[in-house]
């Protein structure tokens, strides 16, 4: 009688890790402006680290009344899964040792790739040069000016449109992770989804340019998933309110309208403080 086949163990999935795993507090990033907590989380044999945020250590922001900052991480990265870059890493809502928050996957990447190494420079002169793309002047000290430039990247590129999504409030340089495989991440996604426009990000390299056409497919096809009775739909109405989940399909709408990138505007600043 022969032996019975083995069945290879089933490797957890982050998203079930992150959702179900035992959490056990290790430090706090002291110079967060809410409470982040660096944890280990373990489940069915894996072990992977993460950040736990939660909620009742979050700051309140008079423009953000309307639920949690915790709430509005998990969407983008809902919205970011549904256009299918994976800019933002694994992130669900769960309860914790403070009660509910949002748990993102720890990303570990090279030393030189932190807070935006190699994708953000200061240059001397008013144009950037080749692979570089413009985002405006920086006051360095001593009365000197320069020039603050982005690399000219696709993955940046993709971070921009879901910025443009999200309505994305504090688009850093410090929120720029890369991983040892060189895969970029976009992390701090609590100031979003609001219903007016609070776009303030380093990515302007392309304002007003054409979208490319994997930008256009990906829109589309997030168009679609922002439907009634779409999965993607249901899950953004119970992580922000109805009037920020239109705001949404407005902005998809305007940025396939118009087959461009968007540009600066209004009385919010474009461009967030400090920039990294």
């Amino acid at each position: 009688m022969s032996a019975p086949e083995r069945i290879p163990a089933r490797r957890v999935s982050d998203r079930d890790l992150l959702t179900f795993g035992e959490l056990n507090v290790e430090g706090q990033i002291r110079e967060a402006s809410n409470a982040v907590l660096v944890c280990t989380v373990t489940h069915e044999g894996r072990e992977a680290a993460c950040v736990y945020k939660p909620v009742r250590g979050e700051r309140p922001l008079w423009d953000f009344p309307d639920g949690n900052l915790a709430r509005r991480e998990v969407a983008a990265y809902e919205v970011s899964e549904a256009l299918g870059w994976g800019l933002v890493p694994p992130t669900v809502l769960r309860d914790g040792p403070y009660g509910e928050g949002m748990c993102q996957l720890w990303i570990d990447g090279p030393e030189e790739n932190a807070d935006g190494e190699g994708l953000l420079a200061l240059v001397d002169g008013e144009e950037p040069g080749e692979g570089w793309k413009a985002i405006g002047f920086a006051e360095v000290g001593e009365g000197r000016t320069a020039l603050l430039v982005h690399a000219d990247d696709a993955r940046l590129r993709r971070l921009s449109v879901l910025d443009a999504v999200i309505n994305n409030g504090d688009r850093k340089g410090g929120h720029l992770l890369v991983d040892a495989e060189g895969h970029l991440f976009g992390i701090d996604h609590g100031v979003t989804f609001n219903a007016e426009d609070k776009l303030r990000t380093l990515l302007w390299g392309w304002a007003g340019e054409p979208l490319t056409e994997e930008a256009t497919a990906a829109l589309e096809a997030l168009r679609a998933s922002l439907g009634a009775g779409e999965r993607l739909a249901a899950r953004l109405g119970e992580l922000i309110t109805q009037a920020e989940l239109e705001a949404v399909r407005e902005r998809v709408a305007g940025l396939l309208k118009t087959g461009r990138h968007r540009e600066p505007g209004g009385d919010w600043p474009a461009i967030p403080w400090p920039p990294v």
